[in-house]
């Protein structure tokens, strides 16, 4: 099961990854969002701000996924939590060493 979710969790990291990458920024940058249109007469299949719209919802929702997914991999992966309190567990005595025998010298 642990291994179905981290599957499915990096392909929203992937996912993710490409839709910020998508996203116009303040400078240009990677952005496609501009569409082919041309000119502002609405040729293309989205406008700039439809597009901007819809990848920062994606992003919002992809990134949504992945923190809940982050959440129960971790859960999973601490596995079965013990309850109970410290004081019912007996109480552990370590035995002293004792100290190991001299051996005898070896003859030449």
């Amino acid at each position: 099961m642990i291994t179905v979710i981290l599957v499915f969790h990096l392909l929203i990291a992937i996912a993710l990854v490409g839709t910020v990458l998508l996203q116009r920024s303040e400078g240009g940058g990677l952005g496609m969002g501009g569409g082919g249109g041309g000119g502002g007469g609405g040729g293309g299949f989205m406008s700039g701000r439809e597009t901007a719209n819809l990848l920062t919802r994606a992003t919002a929702i992809l990134a949504a996924i992945f923190m809940s997914t982050s959440l129960i991999l971790g859960i999973m992966a601490s596995g079965p939590s013990k309850t109970g309190s410290i004081m019912d567990e007996p109480a552990k005595v370590e035995q002293p060493m004792t100290p190991a025998e001299p051996k005898a010298p070896i003859a030449n």
